[in-house]
């Protein structure tokens, strides 16, 4: 039985699994929980997953969920390509450049919390996207001084591995909101390597997002 991966074409969170899958050769189906829609409050899905959040992947026996635990699980099960370097050190370096992302800027920009901001809090929109650019600029620009002075092809030298995979959702979704990359030119250098990877372009929103209509209506 292939695993399954409760997920949604724009998450962040999702967006890095679907790399992790690809460049670990695991072939899975796809469960759309839609975001835009409310699924995630349902009760049948906080049955599922009490966060209420995405990603969940179901696989060999498990419900696993929060991604880094997710790509975490991934890299032990399959040693090939190794996302993160034996070396201690290096190992550290790699999780604390994943961790700007995961830890430092994607929670205070999910759409929970933009929502909240918006309602609750009644912020304009103008000010929640500026609340949104505020994060996304403070956090890459210490992540380019983080990786500029040791950076290969990717963010830790010419592996792709977990930073690599936190960036590239990440400054897809700084585009979404304007936010300039031309200050963080390392990021885009190394987002462009990893683009160029067959299985990071099959992770693409646009491309699970075709898979997640073609599920919706089987």
């Amino acid at each position: 039985m292939k695993p399954l991966l409760h997920d949604y074409w724009r998450s962040s969170a999702c967006y890095r699994v679907r790399i992790a899958l690809h460049l670990k050769g695991v072939d899975f189906d796809t469960h759309v929980v839609d975001l835009a829609a409310g699924d995630q409050r349902s009760e049948a899905w906080r049955a599922e997953n009490p966060q209420g959040l995405v990603p969940m992947l179901e696989i060999d026996g498990h419900r696993l969920v929060q991604s880094l635990a997710i790509m975490d699980y991934l890299d032990a099960r399959h040693e090939q390509p190794p996302f993160v370097p034996k070396d201690p050190a290096a190992r550290s370096h790699v999780l604390a450049m994943a961790l700007v992302v995961a830890c430092d800027i994607h929670p205070l920009n999910n759409l929970r919390v933009l929502r909240h901001l918006k309602g609750e809090l009644g912020q304009s929109q103008e000010a929640a996207d500026e609340w949104y650019r505020h994060w996304v600029r403070e956090g890459l620009a210490a992540l380019e001084a983080m990786a500029a002075p040791g950076a290969g092809r990717f963010l830790a030298g010419d592996e792709i591995g977990f930073a690599d995979i936190c960036l590239v959702p990440q400054l897809y979704n700084a585009r979404r909101f304007d936010v300039p990359l031309a200050p963080y030119p390392t990021l885009a250098r190394v987002e462009a390597s990893c683009l160029a990877l067959p299985a990071v372009a099959a992770a693409h929103p646009d491309v699970a997002r075709e898979i997640g209509a073609k599920e919706k209506m089987a």
